[in-house]
């Protein structure tokens, strides 16, 4: 880094929510980033295309498109071009990250400036660590093609003589990792995934409204499914007699058969029998649909904004994700159930990821060490309490003297 460098004013920069990311509906290109003038960026497209052959989904097309977008947003706002970028512009837009906050969403009725509001909350450490890695692989992307003039990547790796001596404090427990960190990658706490208490969870049900929506809400906390993949599943791949539906899963898109509860399947057959012809039929054809007409396949948004139309009712903050932690927690608290079962049914790579259901959860913790200090208090006055004297029978003194008074 060079000391006579020129320092940029992020406290007064403004940066305009210009450009866009498109979904234009083409399977050869799901996804496309346009400039302020409505130009796509060839660059960015070029890198869909890697993502696309390398078998990344539609989903991951467009959380890399979010995260170039804010990148581009803060060049355009500066006058940088992307390929003229150094670690310098790197730099002040990670700080621009964690400083300026994220911007206040204007209401879609009131569209007549483009300007952002900061909000002065920072951008969460995980979307700032998806960010740098986001924009670290689309530079390496572009330096292996030579892409334009690019020299070096703005996000670097952390070199080996700033970051110690390797595995100085590694833990023995944990196998060791071979990959760097990037120099601007914030430290991500680790997080216990939350699930839905039991009494929290009967409230929910308790609120939805219709058969579709108890039959959704059954299968997901009995197979821990992604909300896409439940939605993925078609007529054919309900099947009662087996007791397991077949969903299509994110990463790999095999078809996978998962067990789910008995009470699933009656509120499927409820939701269909209350249906009735107003559903299209044919073993290829989705197995959820919407409840409004005309009668469409239903998705994803349309499912989670079910679920927070429900929350609300229920005053619960729950998530749709919420369910699938819960059910891996019902599994892996279940003692004749192995982990490597729950592993399989979550679609977990690793089993590491499903050793994290593991850890007890909060309510969980808080019950028990307070039933702990409630014994602790029991033990202490049964203490306290003076033994009778020989020959005496204590429930002759508790009539005589009343239960508790033997002094």
């Amino acid at each position: 880094m060079v000391s006579n460098e020129k320092q940029r004013d992020l406290k007064s920069l403004v940066v305009p929510a210009a450009g866009a990311l498109v979904a234009t509906g083409d399977r050869w290109e799901p996804y496309r980033l346009v400039d302020p003038d409505g130009a796509p960026v060839e660059a960015v497209a070029a890198y869909f295309r890697e993502l696309q052959a390398a078998g990344r989904s539609r989903a991951t097309v467009r959380s890399y498109g979010l995260g170039l977008l804010r990148w581009f947003r803060f060049l355009w706002a500066i006058g940088m071009p992307w390929d003229r970028a150094t670690r310098v512009e790197a730099r002040d837009f990670c700080r621009w990250l964690l400083v300026a906050g994220k911007p206040v969403r204007s209401h879609w009725r009131n569209q007549s400036s483009s300007a952002a509001t900061p909000s002065g909350q920072p951008y969460a450490a995980s979307v700032r660590a998806h960010s740098e890695t986001v924009l670290r692989c689309f530079y390496d992307f572009h330096l292996g093609v030579a892409f334009g003039p690019i020299l070096v990547n703005p996000f670097p790796l952390v070199r080996a003589g700033h970051e110690g001596r390797r595995h100085a404090h590694h833990n023995p427990m944990e196998p060791f990792r071979n990959e760097r960190s990037g120099l601007y990658r914030p430290r991500v706490p680790k997080r216990v995934p939350r699930s839905i208490p039991d009494d929290e969870f009967n409230e929910i049900f308790a609120h939805l409204p219709s058969h579709r929506d108890r039959a959704l809400v059954a299968f997901y906390v009995s197979t821990g499914a992604r909300a896409s993949e439940l939605l993925s599943a078609t007529q054919a791949g309900a099947d009662p007699g087996r007791q397991v539906i077949s969903v299509i899963r994110k990463g790999s898109r095999a078809i996978q058969e998962l067990p789910a509860s008995s009470d699933a399947f009656v509120w499927l057959r409820l939701y269909q029998v209350e249906m009735g012809e107003l559903i299209p039929r044919g073993k290829r054809l989705p197995l959820w649909w919407t409840l409004r007409r005309p009668i469409r396949p239903l998705t994803y948004h349309a499912a989670h904004r079910m679920f927070e139309r429900v929350n609300a009712a229920a005053g619960s903050t729950a998530t749709l994700h919420g369910l699938r932690h819960t059910a891996a927690y019902r599994m892996a608290e279940d003692p004749g159930l192995p982990l490597t079962d729950v592993q399989f049914v979550m679609g977990h790579a690793q089993l590491t990821t499903t050793q994290i259901y593991l850890t007890p959860r909060k309510e969980d913790v808080i019950r028990r060490v307070l039933a702990h200090h409630a014994e602790q208090t029991r033990q202490a006055a049964e203490r306290e309490r003076p033994a009778p004297a020989p020959g005496y029978r204590p429930e002759t003194l508790d009539i005589l003297f009343g239960a508790g008074r033997h002094d």
